[in-house]
């Protein structure tokens, strides 16, 4: 009887211990419903080498590029895993959830670029190449590099290290868009210095936190790009 009575407050004590570890009911928010996203992605959005920062990306972007994991023309397992069962109007929704996020940006980071090089990246950036037909970033990425609604993204605010890393993905085509595929286009007619300049130009600009894309381009695209609507000149 005396093991008995010891082993019965035990028991009750499990039993009350566990029902407070019970997880409370979740409730069907997009917020709790994107938490995986944000557990790669972090929910201060600072970005890295590997999860760049999608916060403030416009929504057309944000779903062009889950739609392209879903239909194989980005590779990275996990991405796949996550979207390939998700209907298209679910990836609309996650896509306008992070558009209209707007976390501060971090500074931008050291960076071993020359001067030299970030020259050429602000000349490629600014006016191209017109020898290897390499029109200016900012021609498609606004004058500012915050992007164009609904689906140019900005490039202010990206770790050099994940800029370079996209650049060889297009060029070894491990990355590709809809067709035609220009950004696959641009990458294989810049040379491996010329990348290092435009990433290292870019990752050495400070993001204002109050950027946001651009609405719309002072003129038409100078090549035709997959995945966005074509763009009128607005003379």
């Amino acid at each position: 009887m005396r093991i008995f009575s010891r082993i019965l407050p035990l028991g009750a004590l499990l039993l009350a211990s566990h029902a407070l570890a019970a997880p409370g009911e979740l409730k069907d928010t997009i917020e709790q419903r994107v938490a995986a996203c944000v557990a790669c992605h972090k929910a201060n959005e600072t970005g890295d080498a590997f999860f760049p920062r999608i916060a403030g990306k416009p929504a057309g972007y944000l779903y062009n590029q889950l739609l392209n994991f879903k239909e194989g023309r980005r590779q990275y397992p996990m991405m796949t895993y996550m979207v390939e069962q998700l209907p298209e109007a679910y990836l609309r929704e996650i896509a306008q959830y992070f558009s209209e996020q707007h976390a501060p940006y971090p500074p931008p980071a050291a960076t071993s670029a020359t001067t030299q090089m970030i020259e050429r990246g602000r000349v490629l950036v600014h006016e191209g190449d017109p020898s290897r037909k390499v029109p200016a970033c900012i021609s498609c990425h606004g004058d500012a590099m915050t992007g164009v609604t609904p689906s140019i993204p900005g490039l202010i605010g990206l770790p050099r290290d994940y800029i370079n890393a996209q650049f060889g993905a297009w060029r070894n085509k491990k990355r590709k868009a809809h067709a035609p595929d220009c950004m696959g286009e641009v990458a294989n007619r810049l040379s491996e210095s010329d990348v290092a300049a435009v990433s290292g130009w870019l990752a050495a600009q400070p993001a204002d936190p109050n950027m946001r894309p651009a609405a719309s381009l002072p003129k038409e695209l100078p090549m035709a790009c997959g995945g966005i609507p074509t763009q009128k000149n607005e003379k």
